[in-house]
């Protein structure tokens, strides 16, 4: 599948049933928000993502309302898969259980942190937002960060 942002036409593909299993992943820990990391890789020329897989948090703590995701040990994997499969972190992503995709200040506040961090090297990652309720996917929306502002795709 691929969606476009509106705002400077970057493509971003993903398998959809990547997506369903990160709605399904998000369904189990129903009614409490649950995420984790994006891994994928841009194309040579810069103007492409793919999503191939994502990594869970070791710890984390959901709520209905938040999502708190902790990076203790992840530092090693995510060099392990970048050497191993040339994948890296490209974003993150969580739900919002009975909620719509739109994202909150929180989910700024979060990405802005994300990209200060010194062990992140990507400046522009991606933040994918899936409304669930107790059953199913009800929704997605993917966004671009891009100085300080959360940019939507289409």
């Amino acid at each position: 599948m691929k969606v476009v942002n509106k705002s400077n036409g970057l493509p971003l593909f993903i398998e959809e049933d990547l997506l369903i299993e990160l709605g399904q992943i998000g369904i189990k820990h129903f009614p409490n928000e649950f995420g984790g990391f994006l891994i994928g890789q841009y194309s040579d020329d810069l103007r492409a993502v793919t999503v191939n897989n994502y990594l869970l948090p070791s710890s984390y703590k959901g709520f209905p309302f938040s999502f708190v995701r902790y990076i203790d040990g992840l530092v090693t994997i995510f060099k392990k898969i970048f050497l191993e499969q040339k994948q890296y972190y490209i974003g993150e992503w969580h739900t919002h259980p009975n909620g719509t995709t739109a994202y909150s200040q929180t989910d700024l506040n979060a990405m802005i942190k994300t990209v200060e961090c010194d062990t992140v090297q990507i400046k522009n990652p991606i933040l994918l937002i899936l409304s669930i309720n107790e059953k199913d996917l009800k929704d997605y929306t993917f966004y671009i960060y891009d100085n300080k502002k959360l940019l939507p795709y289409e």
